[in-house]
């Protein structure tokens, strides 16, 4: 009878571990809203490459600013659950505004709900993973999680451009609330009591770890948590350099495609999406597997060195064929760093309670350059062309890639003394206290 009773409580877990990948995918097409489909769409309804620039730029901002306090709510909730399901559906609402007006101020508070319901998503779901599968599965798991949300990424561009090729734009809009339902089905089959919230935020029975520059759990300032680790410094720096010049490559190749009409707005988006998103599902996996085994820092390597070699591509062959070569170096980069990002953080603050946290700070950072990519690339492009403006976001991934060369030590040497507590701390469904959401 004790047998039967550990197995069933053993199995409970995997149940709702296995609705993460479904979860993964369905929300694929809810936390960016529109994405790449918001500069296609804003080109129909006469905006210029700078006003869309701007407008995009608003909305980073916005998420930028919410992160890092909608990561401590995170750390401190205990209804994560309930967090992650709000936002997609407020993320639907606000980017349904749009289909009744797309006037700037409208879009601007669109992309400003956005931005700041979308931030909670990503610290919701690392939060909810690591609650359910614990440290040591991580980086297995996280692997997992990005290949079905690429996955999610490839079937609802597939699907957005085939309606939208049929019957426009305004059937993306309906395919994304589509995928929302999907995702709150999913949030539901996630049972509360399979979440270790203690685990969920970095903490170990036993063993807080306090980091340089007196941080403490209850800290959950930007400025205190980045303060207290260099390594976190400088992944947060390194992000924001990557996303600098990633942040509007996609979005500006489609608007560099329809200018010069040689494609159909709806089609060539979804065929940007669709294949980087081919491309960063078994990249994902793999990524997966090599952080299990040798660490994150050479994925964020790679992931850096790609994006120059995109800028080239993009602003040198000036044609629809580019797209397959500039979105394959896509998908490497982005299914690398969906692994390396969240599971770094969750390394280097192992330990401290400040996990999500401490995400949300880096992806403060980090939203920096994403939210100022925008807009530098759409003055540009506007005033020097689209050439220039991809070669100047190339140009600052190479800053990225010097920076983290240069103290690649830094993180290496967090990752080997975090190594070593991964192999003698016991199986994360030990001894767990479960929490309500």
């Amino acid at each position: 009878m004790k047998q039967t009773k550990v197995s069933a409580a053993s199995a409970a877990p995997r149940r709702s571990a296995a609705m993460l990948p479904a979860l993964n995918f369905f929300l694929a097409d809810v936390r960016d809203g529109l994405g790449p489909f918001l500069g296609v769409f804003l080109m129909g309804q006469g905006w210029q490459a700078d006003d869309i620039g701007y407008v995009m730029t608003i909305g980073g901002i916005a998420g930028m600013l919410a992160t890092t306090p909608l990561g401590a709510l995170i750390d401190a909730s205990r209804c994560k659950r309930m967090l992650l399901a709000l936002g997609s559906v407020l993320v639907i609402a606000g980017t349904l505004a749009l289909f009744i007006s797309s006037s700037f101020a409208v879009t601007a508070a669109s992309q400003i709900g956005t931005g700041i319901v979308g931030a909670i998503i990503g610290p919701a779901i690392a939060g909810i993973t690591l609650g359910i599968v614990g440290q040591q599965r991580l980086p297995y798991q996280l692997g997992i999680n990005e290949a079905w949300n690429h996955g999610g990424n490839l079937v609802s561009a597939a699907l957005a451009g085939v309606l939208g090729y049929y019957w426009g734009l305004p059937a993306v809009f309906i395919l994304m609330s589509l995928m929302a339902l999907g995702s709150l089905v999913c949030i539901a089959r996630i049972h509360p009591a399979d979440i270790d919230h203690d685990v969920a935020r970095g903490l170990e029975p036993g063993k807080v770890k306090e980091l340089p520059g007196a941080v403490r759990a209850t800290d959950t300032s930007a400025l205190a948590v980045l303060a207290g680790s260099r390594p976190l410094q400088l992944l947060a720096l390194t992000m924001l350099l990557f996303h600098l010049g990633n942040a509007a490559m996609l979005p500006l190749l489609g608007q560099s495609v329809v200018a010069q009409g040689l494609a159909d707005p709806s089609l060539f988006t979804a065929l940007t999406i669709i294949v980087a998103q081919l491309v960063m599902i078994p990249v994902a996996l793999v990524a997966g597997r090599w952080a299990m085994r040798y660490g994150y820092w050479m994925l964020v390597m790679l992931a850096l060195l790609v994006l120059p070699v995109r800028g080239l591509l993009a602003a040198y062959w000036n044609s629809v064929w580019a797209l397959i070569p500039v979105q394959i170096l896509d998908g490497v980069g982005a299914g690398l760093l969906g692994v390396a990002l969240p599971g770094l953080v969750a390394l280097i603050l192992r330990g401290s309670g400040l996990i999500n946290t401490g995400l949300g700070a880096v992806s403060t950072i980090q939203g920096i350059g994403a939210a100022l990519s925008p807009a530098m690339a759409g003055v540009i492009a506007h005033r020097y062309g689209y050439g220039s403006a991809f070669m100047a976001l190339g140009g600052a991934a190479c800053l990225g890639v010097g920076l983290w060369y240069c103290f690649a030590d830094t993180i290496r040497h967090e990752g080997r003394s975090n190594s070593l507590a991964v192999d003698t701390t016991m199986p994360p469904s030990a001894g767990r206290e479960r929490g309500s959401g």
